[in-house]
């Protein structure tokens, strides 16, 4: 098990003896308040000429933040808004900032999710570790009525106009310590200030949010499978292998993959990776025969020969128009449809 899938797991189980970090944690927590202020007097300037929605979380590990963008600029695509994305680009390194990611650019350049976002909806992504100079950048160079930050919620240089903070509804918020005693990087109260709160899965209730009517639903569907490098989705009642196979997930929350797949009716394997890990053949080859199944996030970092066994799992999540006409409402744009 790597260091990463160590804590994250520690911190999920509630182990004991994370107690013993909390003056740590404290300290964290005071920096880490410092530090919020601090940005946030100095940066906090003018609005940029388009509303800029942050959509992060306040805990370490994957949410599902990058879904509920793909389903957000689709959704907004249909009522008429022109949409771009900024990203810090985590996992990528390119000759220079900021970086207009399409479907062609080198996922080592981009990073996996803005290539993933970018290949999935079409619109234009900008990469750039100053997610300020990424928004500029959208604005200088493409019409967009709003700006969605993949992440970001703690990137204070970068004045936003609407905040939601995406949970995973299975795991919660861990022990609801800050780091290191806890997965949280900010104090469980920062949720009180966000526009809107989003739980994405089942799991048990936040009580506390829920309360302020902030609080939304989601869930991932999944929609089908498709050969690797082929477009051709099939519905599981067109599957004609064998049920047990093998689940490879390079994601923030492995074992979530593993469950929609249990779902579905399969018996995964599941071979859990490092957030943004890139998969080589070695990681999708079993000496069994069973069909080998990846995330979408996975398969736009995967670039060694593909097996004749490899499968990709495409997910959706939809959305209800009162969501998005309420994010509408906090970026304060008009709701309309075409």
């Amino acid at each position: 098990m790597s260091t990463e899938r160590f804590w994250i797991n520690a911190w999920h189980d509630k182990k004991a003896w994370l107690a013993l970090l909390l003056p740590i944690s404290w300290l964290f927590s005071a920096l880490s308040s410092l530090r919020r202020g601090y940005l946030q007097f100095r940066h906090q300037g003018t609005p940029f000429a388009a509303p800029v929605v942050v959509i992060g979380n306040i805990s370490v590990g994957g949410s599902g933040k990058t879904p509920l963008i793909i389903a957000l600029v689709r959704a907004l695509h249909e009522k008429g808004y022109s949409v771009g994305v900024v990203s810090r680009g985590y996992g990528g390194k390119a000759q220079s900032y900021p970086l207009v990611v399409t479907h062609s650019t080198p996922v080592s350049e981009s990073g996996d999710e803005p290539l993933l976002i970018a290949s999935s909806c079409g619109c234009p992504v900008v990469v750039d570790p100053n997610r300020a100079n990424a928004v500029r950048s959208l604005i200088e160079h493409f019409s967009c009525d709003l700006i969605l930050s993949d992440d970001g919620l703690q990137h204070y240089r970068m004045h936003r106009d609407v905040e939601v903070a995406v949970i995973d509804a299975t795991r919660g918020l861990g022990n609801s310590f800050t780091l290191p005693a806890g997965p949280l990087r900010e104090p469980h109260k920062r949720l009180d200030e966000m526009d809107m709160v989003v739980r994405n899965g089942g799991g048990n209730e936040m009580s506390d949010s829920d309360k302020s009517g902030k609080t939304s639903h989601v869930q991932l569907i999944p929609v089908g499978l498709r050969k690797f490098g082929s477009d051709h989705l099939i519905t599981l009642d067109e599957w004609v292998d064998s049920m047990s196979v093998h689940a490879v997930a390079g994601i923030g929350h492995p074992e979530r993959f593993a469950i929609t797949l249990m779902d579905m009716g399969f018996k995964p394997e599941l071979h859990a990776k490092n957030d943004h890990e890139t998969l080589s053949i070695r990681d999708v080859q079993f000496s069994d025969k069973c069909a080998v199944i990846i995330t979408e996030k996975d398969a736009v970092k995967y670039k060694d020969l593909a097996p004749d066994n490899l499968w990709v799992l495409e997910v959706r999540m939809p959305l209800s128009d009162e969501f998005v006409d309420k994010l509408l409402s906090c970026a304060g744009l008009p709701v309309t449809t075409l």
